[in-house]
């Protein structure tokens, strides 16, 4: 009979002699030290207690949190009297928590330390909070500048394990987002995968598809985390949670919808850099935005801006609240949400438990403000008391969704609002859109001629005021693309503004209840370009393209 010398098994068998040996040594040790032994090959280490301490500090210095309760933290560490160690556990202390201290063997260390690589960046202080610690996730946001390494470390993440990691890949994406200014995240099903785009600048970009085991994962955790029932799958979902950083805390507006293979979810990213713009910045012409300035120099009367969702009216608001704001004037806002916290200004939120508008805006006038923002008019009692808060020596912000400014005085009569008293409330009616600025990086010279030399000069025809026509309008600029604007040739957005003042001849056409033709025949001769005019300057200024425009509004007639 010949005997074969396993070496493999004989290697493993010498190891696990040196673990046995190295866990009675610390055994004896523990009695020496007169500190607790602790085998963590056979205990659950908690991710809450482990991320307490930072993975490098913790490997540098031997040590391991290992079990929280309350603010009780239990810390592992092979040498209990190492002055490294006792520092960890002095900071601990500095922050609240009661360390208590055990002794173990490297090889408990080396496995809560693996626990490290599949926890969760984050953690939830309380329902609807991510606390995002961990300074990986902060990397994200400093380095991803582009959205093509913004991609290879999602990918990079989704390929680990699932089960383990599925916080992580919420946390990336998120993460993701905002360091490219992405404004949205869409995650929508398909039948054999789940695609998950950005919204940059107003327009949708792939991001990547990964399975539907992942996004089922997925789904959970956001539901949890926006506080929504995980076992409603036929019915749409609304929730929200906010994200804690260094540089302030974001909130996050999410919304499921159930579809033909999953439920779909879009997760709007209230970051308030995006909206934290002074009104000189937002694009608006300097003959309107002179008038704004005046007429919010006024003690009362409304200024309305108007225009879809995602037009950039909120950003509009707060630029007039953060220009108008002093220490002796009292401003209160009602929101939906809070998208920008004002030092100096009572900013409060609707709810959905009674909390509307409507009961927001009753309340603010009994608070003797002398400027009130109203996040949007929405029904008829609403605009009645915005209306006679106007007339009553308060200066009144808000919003309506018109198509544009000739047509907010309709949409007032439709709710209800006297046809008389409007035009003596409502100082400015404003409309909106958002078009992607040029990247001035990679941005073309073009000439302009044939169909587009046609279209730009019938708008430019129609101008009234010819003092605001450029002199060369021989050329315009096109997109490109560089790495700087992720390959779009677009960097960042721009308003396109049109204004309608309410003077007599307005007043007069409003009293008919007009249409949007009569009011814009009206107010003609106010010389205040409309958005097709505004937007043709900005193209022949190089900055957007006549593309971008055409996307945003029709230029015919």
């Amino acid at each position: 009979m010949t005997l074969v010398f396993d070496e493999d098994k004989q290697n493993r068998k010498i190891i696990e002699l040196l673990h046995k040996e190295e866990e009675e040594l610390v055994q004896m040790l523990a009695g020496k030290y007169s500190v607790e032994y602790v085998n963590l090959q056979a205990t659950p280490v908690s991710s809450d207690a482990l991320r307490l301490v930072d993975e490098k500090i913790a490997r540098d210095t031997q040590i391991a949190g290992y079990a929280l309760i309350d603010k009780k933290i239990k810390v592992a560490t092979r040498n209990p009297q190492d002055e490294k160690v006792l520092a960890v556990l002095e900071t601990l202390k500095t922050k609240g928590y009661i360390p208590e201290l055990y002794i173990c063997s490297t090889l408990s260390l080396e496995k809560a330390w693996k626990t490290y690589k599949d926890m969760s960046f984050a953690y939830e202080s309380k329902v609807g909070s991510l606390e995002i610690s961990s300074e990986e996730i902060s990397s994200i946001i400093e380095q991803a500048k582009s959205l093509p390494l913004v991609i290879k470390i999602l990918e990079t993440t989704m390929s680990g394990n699932k089960s383990y990691r599925v916080s992580r890949i919420l946390e990336t994406i998120v993460a993701g987002s905002l360091a490219i200014d992405a404004s949205d995240i869409h995650l929508e099903p398909e039948e054999k995968y789940v695609q998950l785009r950005y919204r940059l600048d107003g327009v949708l970009q792939e991001v990547t598809r990964f399975d539907n085991e992942t996004y089922n994962l997925l789904l959970s955790r956001i539901k949890l985390i926006s506080g929504m029932k995980l076992n409603i799958k036929k019915d749409s979902q609304d929730g929200r949670f906010s994200i804690r950083l260094s540089i302030g805390d974001i909130e996050v507006r999410v919304s499921i919808l159930p579809g033909a293979y999953n439920e779909s979810v879009v997760m709007r990213i209230l970051n308030p850099k995006s909206i934290n713009v002074s009104l000189e910045e937002l694009g608006i012409h300097e003959k309107l935005l002179a008038i704004l300035i005046k007429e919010m120099d006024r003690p009362d009367g409304m200024i309305l801006t108007t225009g879809p969702t995602g037009s950039g009216k909120t950003t509009t608001l707060y630029a007039f609240l953060k220009k108008i704001h002093n220490t002796q004037v009292k401003i209160i806002t009602i929101e939906d949400p809070i998208e920008y916290h004002l030092p100096g200004i009572v900013q409060t939120q609707v709810n959905d438990k009674g909390y509307n508008f409507l009961e927001g805006l009753r309340a603010a006038v009994r608070q003797d403000p002398d400027i009130i923002m109203v996040g949007e008019i929405r029904d008829n009692e609403t605009a009645d008391i915005a209306i006679n808060s106007a007339l009553t020596g308060h200066l009144v912000f808000s919003t309506l969704h018109t198509n544009d400014a000739a047509g907010t005085f309709p949409r007032l009569i439709d709710l209800g609002v006297n046809s008389k008293v409007i035009t003596s409330a409502l100082r400015v009616a404003m409309a909106q859109r958002l078009t992607r600025r040029l990247c001035n990086v990679c941005k073309k010279e073009s000439p302009v001629e044939g169909e587009s030399q046609k279209e730009i000069e019938t708008v430019i025809a129609s101008i009234e005021d010819k003092s605001l026509i450029p002199v060369d309008r021989s050329k315009m600029w096109v997109a490109a693309g560089c790495e700087k604007c992720n390959m779009t040739g677009y960097k960042g957005r721009i308003g396109v503004y049109e204004a309608i003042l309410t003077n007599q001849k307005v007043e007069d056409a409003v009293e008919s209840n007009p249409s949007e033709r009569e009011i814009w025949s009206a107010a003609k001769d106010q010389g205040i370009l409309t958005m097709k005019q505004d937007g043709i300057i900005k193209i022949l200024k190089g900055m957007t393209s006549l593309s971008e425009l055409q996307r945003v509004i029709s230029l015919e007639d």
